[in-house]
């Protein structure tokens, strides 16, 4: 368990800094505060995970996701006391036309961005964790949804 979460933060401390200096300073905390996040001291947290295998919040991604000119932010936190096996969370946050940010989707897990869109040329949401035969969310037009489980791209059952 521990070199799982070791693992998960040295992918999410190596991802930051490339994603994160594509945002403005202004539009990091914008889209940090969409997703829940609140600032304590330099780090941006959701979980108020006590121990020393937290890893605060990261812009993970930076992207056009669905094609509209604006940038959409893909957040990861880890650690096992917010996220239990995973030890990760995610948060998808979107520009809006008027400037704000809107939470789009964020739960528990690893996100992946996949190839296959939804409505409105949304990508679909594969969420990894422990195990196989991991769900992927599509965009119905107002939410993310359950779609389907696959693992290594391919339809599976739990």
């Amino acid at each position: 368990m521990k070199l799982i979460i070791a693992s998960i933060s040295l992918v999410l401390s190596q991802a930051l800094p490339a994603a994160a200096n594509s945002l403005p300073p202004a539009e990091q905390a914008a889209a940090f505060k969409a997703a829940g996040f609140k600032l304590h001291g330099s780090q941006w947290r959701a979980c108020e995970d006590p121990s020393t295998s937290y890893v605060p919040g990261a812009i993970d991604q930076v992207a056009d996701l669905n094609g509209d000119g604006r940038p959409e932010v893909v957040i990861t936190e880890g650690g096992s006391f917010c996220f239990g096996q995973a030890g990760a969370g995610y948060a998808l946050v979107s520009k809006q036309a008027d400037g704000s940010w809107k939470l789009l989707s964020r739960g528990t897990g690893i996100l992946t961005v996949l190839p296959s869109k939804g409505k409105d040329g949304w990508p679909d949401l594969e969420i990894g964790g422990p195990g196989f035969c991991f769900p992927v969310e599509r965009w119905n037009g107002k939410t993310y949804k359950f779609h389907r489980r696959q693992y290594e791209g391919k339809p599976c059952k739990r």
